[in-house]
């Protein structure tokens, strides 16, 4: 790739700006537990949201190291929907007493794929506590995102969260990533 095909194809700073925000502004409702906020003003309709299942293998082998078949979360608008309403319920017990949340973005890499959609690679921490207690968990991984320009504002159409643990120490994952 020649140095002018490598400038092309960076995205423009405004482009880039607005993605970056986007990410900021939707951890800051999470860590807020505004999930209705989140819902609302981040979600597409066509959303399509899935964690799959890390495998280890052997370095020679050339299977892939993220499941097919098996997810830690595979969820479409609607079904985050329930997961949102049930949140906002007495039922929701893994998530009593609330989790406390802080999501650190970073990373960020965007690729514009049309005039309204853009690519966006980013990656997670995300510190979670609950209780009085002083046990918590790290839970870390890459998101590949596509975010599309609805209404003239940025909305996740699908997130692949690729962790970086192979099992998840965590008790349940009552929060979104």
């Amino acid at each position: 790739m020649t140095v002018e095909q490598v400038i092309t194809a960076l995205p423009s700073v405004e482009l880039e700006r607005s993605c970056i925000q986007f990410l900021y502004r939707e951890a800051e409702l999470l860590d807020n537990t505004d999930y209705s906020g989140w819902f609302e003003t981040c979600l597409s309709e066509g959303l399509e949201y899935r964690i799959p299942i890390r495998t280890t293998r052997v370095r020679t082998s050339r299977d892939a190291e993220f499941s097919t078949t098996g997810f830690h979360m595979t969820d479409t608008y609607g079904t985050m929907r329930t997961r949102v309403n049930r949140l906002l319920t007495e039922h929701a017990w893994a998530e009593d007493p609330p989790s406390r949340t802080r999501r650190v973005v970073t990373n960020v890499r965007v690729r514009e794929l049309g005039p309204d959609t853009a690519e966006v690679k980013s990656y997670l921490t995300l510190y979670r506590s609950q209780g009085d207690t002083t046990e918590y968990d790290l839970i870390v991984g890459e998101r590949q995102d596509v975010l599309g320009m609805e209404d003239g504002a940025w909305r996740l159409r699908s997130r692949l969260v690729l962790l970086d643990h192979t099992i998840l120490g965590t008790a349940n994952l009552g929060v979104f990533l």
